[in-house]
């Protein structure tokens, strides 16, 4: 199994019950909000600024799929960041609960 990290942004007020139903549902081992994110960004041919929550979920690559259907289905933007970065290289102890966390059988 290969684990990756899931960027995410989102208003400040959908971040925490987004984190909260990934870990929940064990699509996520954990997930980190970064609040105070200012994106600038070109939406319909206009250039926009928000304040945003960036949300850093830890998971397999093999549970992606679901992590961001989950993701879609609750998050309040037509067009949700979704952006998953492997992980090369990560304590192995560290890496080991991570994965299982998200399996069908966890560990403590």
């Amino acid at each position: 199994m290969s684990a990756i990290l899931v960027l995410i942004t989102a208003p400040a007020e959908a971040a925490p019950a987004l984190a909260r139903a990934l870990v929940e549902a064990r699509l996520a081992a954990c997930v980190n909000l970064m609040p105070g994110l200012r994106s600038v960004y070109r939406w319909q041919g206009e250039v926009c600024e928000e304040p945003e929550t960036l949300l850093i979920a830890k998971t397999a690559g093999e549970r992606f799929t679901a992590l961001r259907d989950e993701v879609l289905r609750r998050h309040p933007y037509e067009l949700p960041e979704i952006v998953a970065v492997k992980l090369d290289d990560a304590h192995p102890p560290y890496l080991q609960w991570l994965l299982s966390q998200v399996s069908d059988s966890p560990s403590p």
